[in-house]
């Protein structure tokens, strides 16, 4: 079997089109339907019902397609780890993290921490709830997380490694040009704050509730939109349309399309954390442990 007839027909599976599957495959379309007969020969199914427009799948194509990307994916790995070393499974680390990091803060630390140390980053994004979970089950190599007293992350100290790697700010933004329009407590003349919410539940909207919990003044605003994710509330702000707390690596992405508002009452200070566990003797996260603690004993070489 050539590896082509799998890409090609997954292509056409996708696509749904000889003509644009080719396309998309670069090579001509009398090749392109050659290729998927061969692999229709080998197999000695038909994958492909010719007699419908659009292009569709017949039950043993449909069958087969999960099982086509699964098989590819393997061969794919297995080229690389022994084509590069440095690509293979023995190399790579993988790191759970919330979003926000994944998109404001990691490709800095990542330039850091592996430099010099011959590894590959597999980054595992998602809520903290996750992204804990995700660790404790062995699912990832590091969990770097938001951190604050008052909402703790419950990692066994006996069994993980942690590393507090910096600090964040979470405040109020809101876009540049409406900066004085609105306000986040009762002022004459001016309409309640239009609040860009985090969704129940997650780390960073506990965060804050906490905030207007111990602001000395009550939160004058009315919910609009409501997302999980800092970077959505980012674009929906910039746009205009209300106030989002966001971290400061996520705020500062946008540039100067971007403002505080209010003062520091509406803010906290949350603490960057990592966390490994010790039972984990991979060699490549020893190796990417020990970038993450020689930049903090050197944070600017």
């Amino acid at each position: 079997m050539d590896m082509r007839w799998l890409q090609d027909f997954l292509t056409v599976a996708e696509l749904g089109n000889f003509t644009r599957s080719a396309m998309e495959r670069h090579t001509s379309q009398t090749a392109f339907s050659r290729r998927i007969q061969a692999l229709e020969a080998w197999l000695g199914v038909a994958l492909i019902d010719r007699s419908v427009f659009p292009t569709r799948l017949t039950p043993e194509g449909e069958q087969f397609r999960g099982q086509a990307a699964e098989i590819l994916e393997k061969l794919l790995e297995a080229k690389a780890g022994l084509t590069d070393p440095s690509l293979s499974r023995r190399d790579k680390v993988r790191i759970a993290l919330p979003h926000a990091l994944a998109l404001g803060r990691l490709p800095t630390w990542w330039a850091t921490w592996s430099n010099g140390r011959s590894l590959s980053c597999q980054a595992v994004p998602g809520n903290v709830h996750d992204t804990v979970t995700s660790l404790a089950a062995g699912e990832a190599d590091v969990l770097l997380c938001f951190h604050h007293a008052q909402q703790p992350i419950h990692l066994d100290t006996d069994r993980f490694d942690r590393l507090v790697i910096g600090t964040e700010r979470l405040r109020p933004y809101v876009a540049t040009d409406r900066a004085e329009y609105w306000s986040l407590t009762k002022v004459r003349g001016k309409p309640p704050a239009p609040l860009l919410m985090y969704s129940a539940g997650t780390y960073l909207g506990r965060m804050v509730d906490l905030i207007a919990q111990s602001a000395p003044e009550p939160l004058v605003g009315q919910g609009v939109f409501e997302s999980d994710m800092a970077d959505v509330l980012a674009n929906v702000a910039v746009s205009g349309q209300g106030v989002a707390w966001l971290p400061d690596c996520t705020a500062i992405q946008k540039g100067d399309l971007l403002t505080p508002l209010g003062d520091e009452k509406w803010s906290m200070t949350l603490s960057l954390v990592a966390y490994r566990d010790r039972t984990n003797g991979a060699l490549a996260l020893n190796r990417l442990w020990a970038g993450i603690v020689a930049s903090q004993d050197n944070p600017h070489p």
